[in-house]
Order: structure tokens, then C-alpha cells, then sequence
């Protein structure tokens, strides 16, 4: 049960606290990151792998070794205080939030800058929907990258493997793009962040399908999903959006100029109801986790483990 306990405690520091506003080690290891890049950078895959193992062997096996060298209570703090800091769940929800709120009050200005927070697209020139739509996509796939995917890493590994994929995707962020200085040198971060995101982000999409429209989520993930760039957010976002009976995706603006995407789900248009919906799923989806992980481990181990 220790595991399923860490795993309670955590998300509810993570519902009490959300993230530390300041020293966050994601932060730190972002900066650490940024220095082995401009030191090692080259055009090479292989020196991409050497500095993505450089950035992240040192913290997850200090986790490891603290996991095994500290009495069973002092790791079961240390386990939940590290899946508690992996998670993003109130953040998540508070940036979200920010977004409907203003969509609700009809200041689009405030609803572009809320979502800019949130998406990588260019926000000035989107309408009501559009803002929706960036806001309720991002929670659909955040959903997936800074909630489930941990709480699965984090059952199956502990807390090494909560940081080993909290730390794979955050060097997918900064390392993984298709540009002339990170072809090569991210290819390692993008493929090792589509490894460990592969198994999640369906338990994700299934998750979505479960709890919303499950008719419309099964056809949107089937049709939808294949012709999506990313072989993990299709299946979440197309499951998601089915789910919520909501039309995502299609054209969207990065860097200057528009760029057609597939479709995503099918129903209505975005709107604050939607972002407000996607929240809900999502906290649902933590929710019937954790009853199933604690269920299993009752099962497994009994409550004398």
C-alpha cells in the first residue's frame, strides 16, 4: 500500500500547495539542461544522447539511491514529495481556469494572454473559439504529460521513474523540435520522450474515452488519431476531444503563419464550457486512478504491506 498511499498524499499536496512558486527543480534542471546544450552541442544524435544521459542519470539515480539507503518512512516522504513536485495538476488547472474566466467575462485580450501561457501558438490574432480551443487542447494533452504519464511511471518504477519521465519531457520541450539546430542533437529527447509517453497516453485516451461520450471518443480516436504529427497526443486528444463532444484542431497560427491540422472530435465548438469540461475530465481521470491503484494494491498486498 505504500506505493498507493505516496501516491495519495502527493496529489493532494499538489491540490493544497500546486507548484512551489519559486526554486522549482524543474526550473533548475532547465537551466542545467540549457548549459550542457551550449557546451556539448553538436549536429550529432550520438552527442544528443550523451548530453540528454548527462542531464538526466544524475538526479534519477540520486532518487534511486535515496530510495534505498533512508528508512521506509523517510523514502515513502521522499517518494511522495518527489511525485507531488513531477505533477502538475493544480497549475494545470489554474492556468486553465484563467483562460475561461475571461472568456466567460468577454475580455478576449485577457483570454489571448491567459492561453499564451498555456500553448506555443500565436495568440494575438484568435477568436473567442479559437482561444477556447488552444485552452481546451492543452489541458487534454497536459493532462496526459504532466499528470498521468508520472502517476503511471511513478506505479511502475517509484519515484526514479517519475523523474526519469518528468525530466524525458521536459528536455522534449526544450531539445525535441524539428528545427536546423536540434534535427539531430534533440532526436534522442523527442524518441526517448515517445517511448516513455507510448503506454500512458493511451491509459490517457482510454481514460477520457471512459469517463466522457464514449460512442463519439472510440470514433474520433480511431478516424482522428493516425493522422496527427505526435503518435501519443493523437490518441489523447482525439479520445478527449470525442469525448467531450467538441471540435478541435484544424488550423492554428505558429511563428507568423497558419498551419492546417486534422481535425479533432466532433459536436459543438469550443467555448468556456468546454476548457471548464476538460478540467472535470481530467480530475475525474486522477480520481478513478488512484481508486484503481489503491484497489490493486488492497489486492496485491493486502493493507499489512
Amino acid at each position: 500500500m505504500s506505493t498507493a498511499f505516496a501516491m495519495l498524499a502527493a496529489v493532494a499536496l499538489d491540490a493544497v500547495l500546486g507548484e512551489p512558486r519559486r526554486a522549482h527543480p524543474l526550473v533548475m534542471f532547465g537551466r542545467i539542461a540549457s548549459l550542457i546544450e551550449r557546451r556539448l552541442h553538436a549536429d550529432s544524435r550520438v552527442v544528443g544522447a550523451l548530453a540528454w544521459s548527462l542531464a538526466v542519470a544524475p538526479p534519477v539515480l540520486a532518487v534511486a539511491w535515496l530510495s534505498h539507503a533512508l528508512a521506509s518512512w523517510m523514502s515513502w516522504v521522499i517518494a511522495a514529495f518527489v511525485l507531488y513536485l513531477a505533477i502538475g495538476h493544480r497549475s494545470l488547472a489554474e492556468h486553465a481556469r484563467a483562460v475561461e474566466s475571461a472568456l466567460r467575462a468577454g475580455d478576449l485580450d485577457t483570454a489571448r494572454m491567459a492561453v499564451a501561457r498555456m500553448v506555443s501558438r500565436d495568440t494575438d490574432a484568435l477568436d473567442a473559439s479559437q482561444v477556447a480551443a488552444a485552452a481546451t487542447e492543452s489541458v487534454l494533452e497536459n493532462g496526459s504529460d504532466a499528470v498521468f504519464g508520472a502517476l503511471f511511471w511513478f506505479a511502475l518504477l517509484g519515484a526514479p521513474g517519475a523523474v526519469l519521465y518528468r525530466l524525458a519531457n521536459t528536455l522534449d520541450a526544450m531539445w525535441g523540435y524539428r528545427t536546423p539546430r536540434f534535427e539531430r542533437f534533440g532526436w534522442a529527447s523527442a524518441r526517448i520522450d515517445d517511448v516513455l509517453n507510448f503506454v500512458p497516453a493511451r491509459f490517457t485516451a482510454l481514460t477520457y474515452a471512459l469517463l466522457g461520450d464514449r460512442a463519439s471518443a472510440w470514433r474520433s480516436w480511431r478516424a482522428q488519431a493516425p493522422s496527427w504529427d505526435s503518435p501519443n497526443a493523437g490518441p489523447v486528444m482525439a479520445a478527449g476531444a470525442g469525448a467531450l463532444r467538441v471540435r478541435l484542431g484544424g488550423a492554428a497560427p505558429y511563428h507568423g503563419r497558419w498551419e492546417e491540422r486534422p481535425a479533432l472530435g466532433e459536436g459543438s465548438a469550443p467555448d468556456a464550457d468546454s476548457i471548464a469540461a476538460a478540467l472535470r475530465l481530467v480530475r475525474r481521470g486522477v480520481w478513478l486512478w488512484l481508486a484503481l491503484i489503491v484497489a490493486a494494491s488492497v489486492l496485491v498486498g493486502g493493507f499489512d504491506a
